[in-house]
């Protein structure tokens, strides 16, 4: 995915009332903590905000734009209403560019293992790896090809490809997928 940006205003007014308003105006109220906890109320617009956050995962590096200033930040946390599928506020965190961080990231997997084309079954045994990586470097997404797992391999840590600036602190022994005989 290119560059992802979004723009945001400083606001002054907390509470229910203030939040019922920006909302009736097609905003969403948010805040931005940044590495040291430090928080500042923010304003974004909500289709905008709506557009970006249907596309991204948590670890998408953004540039939030907050009154002519740049921040790179990553989306923490989204409330929104379950049964209208509004967002009703949004929390953005803005790292230490020049330290390193950890994250757990989910695992997705592509290809059909060669074991379960011949009648294996594909064990998944957990579900995320814990990185450590500078902000700039955390990828969107860790995609695993398994096609070449056998009936009777796993798939582990070792096996996965290296990333550019990125450290993976789970164990190197550990199991990520196997394929298990058929009875």
């Amino acid at each position: 995915m290119g560059k992802v940006t979004l723009e945001a205003k400083s606001r002054t007014e907390s509470g229910k009332k203030a939040a019922k308003a920006l909302r009736a105006a097609g905003h969403i109220p948010a805040v931005v903590y940044n590495s040291s906890g430090e928080a500042k109320m923010l304003d974004v617009d909500a289709t905008e905000f709506n557009k970006i956050w249907r596309s991204v995962t948590s670890t998408t590096l953004i540039t939030l734009t907050v009154d002519g200033t740049a921040h790179e930040v990553f989306i923490k946390d989204v409330e929104y209403n379950i049964r209208t599928d509004a967002v009703l506020h949004a929390d953005f965190w803005e790292p230490a560019t020049d330290k390193e961080i950890v994250l757990k990231m989910k695992l997705q997997y592509s290809g059909t293992p060669a074991g379960v084309l011949k009648g294996g079954f594909l064990l998944k045994h957990i579900p995320e790896v814990t990185i450590k990586a500078k902000p700039a470097a955390v990828p969107e997404r860790i995609v695993l090809d398994i096609a070449k797992v056998n009936v009777g391999e796993k798939f582990t840590v070792a096996d996965m490809p290296a990333m550019d600036g990125v450290t993976v602190l789970t164990p190197a022994e550990t199991s990520l997928v196997s394929v298990s005989a058929g009875r």
